[in-house]
């Protein structure tokens, strides 16, 4: 079957790779028809992101089809459509008997430590991973991967009725955040580097307090306008910036919680006694997903309470990849999610 192929940084090919013959114990085959890129997809083409080695398909954001099932599969059935939940753990392990199957440390996730679904033909996947959302289209399937990372980040902030909660950059995942967080009785503010970005938050979320960041920090005495002089009680930094990343406990309440879904290779150093032990912060990482994070998604999407037509802003087809895929990496496109068509 043909598949796309990151050669190498920058360099994609179109390549032959062998389809299975069945599905082995626990599997089920699928037919991509969807992909979503992603922040991750272009970190991995342009060499930059640290679990990723050469050559790879990529593909995690996917719509799936599913084709066929073994023989002790019962929670789809060939041609159920279906989300993928991409991080594949090890049931057995501690971590996930703890139900913390997002952070299970063997986990590896399809289309960034392994081959994913930007193919033609079917592939295997644990069956287990797979989401039905039959009533759902394909891009709408091929959005839940993303928005479970942003449903989660919030989990993780824990925001309460009446407090009011940052995010910090408007890319895909903190418009995934902001989704979650208007279906919420809080505050939400949302601070970008981009205006384009804020308006669209605006216009499209109804994010009333949308803020750009100013280089001589003026941006604080915005938010300290907004809130009352009280700041944030929980900022979610989604832009894997180090500056941003290292700063941002500035703009945290008194025992305020942070938390980072945005990721970084970078070492972060931020004072520690003025800020973030004066005012008592929790730090949080926020790492992928959880099973019930996919599903509550998908039931949100079929309830009409997130609207996934808003995110498309650019379709291109399997073939056009080789030739159109680095323009995704200039921030000037303003692309809000790209779609892959494979079928």
């Amino acid at each position: 079957m043909q598949a796309i192929q990151f050669t190498s940084p920058k360099e994609i090919n179109i390549v032959d790779l062998p389809e299975p013959a069945a599905p082995g114990p626990g599997e089920a085959l699928v037919r991509t028809h969807r992909m979503g890129i992603c922040g991750t997809d272009l970190a991995c083409y342009l060499g930059k992101f640290p679990f990723f080695a050469y050559p790879r398909t990529p593909g995690h954001e996917l719509g799936l089809e599913v084709v066929a099932v073994a023989g002790d599969v019962t929670n789809v059935k060939p041609g159920d459509k279906c989300s993928l939940e991409p991080y594949v753990n090890d049931p057995a392990s501690p971590t996930s008997q703890k139900g913390n199957s997002n952070c299970c440390p063997g986990v590896q996730v399809i289309g960034v430590h392994n081959n994913g679904g930007l193919r033609k033909g079917v592939f295997a996947v644990p069956a287990r991973k797979l989401h039905p959302g039959n009533d759902l289209s394909y891009d709408q399937l091929a959005l839940v991967e993303t928005l479970a990372i942003g449903y989660h980040a919030v989990q993780r902030g824990n925001p309460q009725p009446g407090e009011t909660v940052l995010v910090i950059g408007a890319g895909p995942i903190g418009l995934a955040c902001l989704e979650f967080l208007k279906l919420m009785d809080v505050k939400t503010i949302v601070m970008d580097m981009v205006q384009s970005r804020l308006d669209f938050c605006q216009k499209n979320l109804g994010i009333q307090h949308a803020m750009k960041f100013q280089p001589d920090d003026s941006h604080l005495a915005e938010l300290e306008k907004i809130t009352g002089g009280q700041l944030a009680d929980v900022v979610i930094d989604a832009t894997g910036s180090p500056k941003s990343m290292s700063t941002c406990f500035n703009y945290a309440a008194f025992t305020g919680r942070v938390v980072y879904v945005g990721i970084t290779t970078s070492a972060l150093t931020f004072q520690h006694a003025p800020v973030f032990h004066r005012r008592e912060i929790t730090l949080l990482a926020s790492r992928n997903a959880l099973p019930e994070d996919f599903d509550n998604i998908i039931q949100l999407i079929r309830d009409g309470k997130i609207d996934t037509n808003l995110w498309i802003t650019h379709r291109i087809a399997f073939e056009e990849v080789p030739a159109e895929f680095e323009k995704f990496t200039d921030p000037a496109l303003g692309a809000i999610k790209a779609i892959i068509e494979v079928r």
